[in-house]
């Protein structure tokens, strides 16, 4: 069949039959349809939207055009089980949740991705510890695994090949909000990692992809309708992001925020409640626990004792990183040369920000890409981010900007200026979980 075909069908508002997106998923892995006719099929669908039919053979195409993993020959004593998130602004969440889920007794096979948009990538941030491989092969990654109960690593060449393609080339497209496409991107890869339960954060607000509540909603309830139909149990936690989530946004910066939440040195609230709750989820999702309570009361135990913290020190040594990462990290995380603040400009309350703007600041000074293949500047972005609610003095700041250049740092703090409102009174406080969703 000609592609173009398939692409006219597609922009003229018709269905994809199986073939079709079997064709399309091949041609992904394979190479054999190029990048610009790729990225004309992803407009029409981004225009025209995907059925629950077309979406769901889209995600099995994407799921099985590369290698499946399967755990059952290493006898694991505990479930295999992931969390994804639909992307926000300092959303550094995996790298807590994933050491404090294998310290409460899951294994976690956490493959992620890269910067999407305006939001950051768990790869890119993974990569700002120095060693750390992100892409060991399947033997090593199954190995860390089972030796340390987690392993975040990035999305490999044989591991759901055609969406690992179609998700570098929907980044620099403009096509990245389409609910069929991220629903189908998240599930083929979590069904490739051969899991036996899947959460999500499902995120929305004005630094999400859906912006509102019900766009929220109705991806939620589409991802878990999606993943039954491959035989994958999935839960649903809705969160807010009209903000940036803790006090950090850029990737190393993130990495610093993470290890201090780890060693209970400061944990932000908003931030410390979606970790809480997500992994929680996690363990009723897995059968470990049957009560909300216990599995947040679970979740917390692991924190405390520093059991969390111990699974994070070793995955990254098995993954080639520092040993003494979690007591040095100052020593290995690369800095800014230029750190600036952000000035509140009156007295008053933080209202609101405009938190996509925002993310793009963080790709405009470096740290997220603009064209296919990009490289980052690991050191960049927010510090010392005042939330949402947030008393101010004139002067007060907001955050501080890290960047490469003084010309970069002053054109970001007008932006992040411009991209907040301060107002006399303070504004009505919003929970950060917002609700629950899990299979009938």
């Amino acid at each position: 069949m000609l592609f173009t075909d398939i692409i006219r069908k597609k922009r003229d508002g018709g269905e994809l039959s199986g073939a079709e997106i079997q064709f399309f998923a091949d041609g992904l892995a394979d190479g054999s349809i190029p990048a610009e006719q790729v990225s004309a099929l992803a407009m029409a669908i981004f225009l025209n939207s995907m059925s629950f039919a077309e979406s769901a053979a889209l995600t099995v195409a994407m799921a099985n055009s590369g290698e499946v993993l399967d755990w059952s020959d290493l006898d694991l004593d505990g479930p295999v089980v992931d969390k994804h998130s639909t992307g926000g602004v300092g959303d550094k969440v995996s790298f807590l949740l994933a050491p404090i889920a294998a310290a409460c007794g899951c294994y976690v096979p956490m493959i992620s991705g890269r910067g999407l948009g305006h939001t950051g990538g768990t790869t890119d941030k993974a990569e700002s510890i120095p060693g750390y491989n992100v892409a060991p092969s399947f033997d090593e990654f199954r190995r860390v695994v089972a030796k340390t109960g987690c392993a975040v690593i990035g999305q490999t060449a044989d591991l759901a090949p055609a969406d690992r393609r179609f998700y570098a080339i929907r980044d620099v497209t403009s096509t990245v909000e389409s609910m069929p496409l991220i629903t189908a991107s998240i599930l083929a890869k979590k069904i490739a990692a051969g899991l036996d339960a899947l959460v999500m954060d499902v995120k929305f607000g004005s630094g999400a992809f859906m912006t509102t509540e019900d766009k929220a909603l109705d991806m939620a309830n589409t991802i878990i309708r999606t993943a039954a139909t491959a035989g994958l149990t999935t839960h649903a936690v809705m969160t807010d992001m009209n903000e940036v989530l803790g006090t950090t946004a850029g990737n190393a910066l993130e990495l610093a925020e993470s290890v201090a939440y780890l060693r209970n040195e400061v944990r932000e609230k908003r931030l410390d409640e979606v970790v809480i709750a997500v992994t929680a989820e996690m363990l009723l999702a897995t059968g470990l626990e049957t009560e909300p309570t216990a599995a947040a009361a679970k979740v917390q135990q692991a924190i405390d004792s520093g059991g969390a913290a111990e699974k994070f020190s070793q995955m990254v040594a098995e993954l080639g990183g520092p040993s003494d990462f979690l007591d040095n990290r100052a020593s290995y995380l690369v800095t800014a040369p230029v750190v600036r603040p952000v000035p509140a400009p009156r007295d008053g309350f933080l209202e609101s920000m405009e938190t996509m703007r925002l993310g793009n600041v963080i790709i405009e000074l470096g740290g997220g890409r603009r064209v296919l293949g990009e490289s980052l500047d690991l050191s960049v972005g927010f510090s010392d981010v005042q939330a949402i609610g947030s008393k101010l003095d004139r002067g007060q700041p907001l955050a501080m900007i890290h960047a490469a250049s003084e010309a970069a740092a002053q054109q970001a703090v007008e932006t992040y200026l411009d991209a907040c409102q301060i107002a006399d009174a303070a504004p009505p406080q919003r929970a950060v979980i917002q609700r629950t969703l899990r299979p009938e």
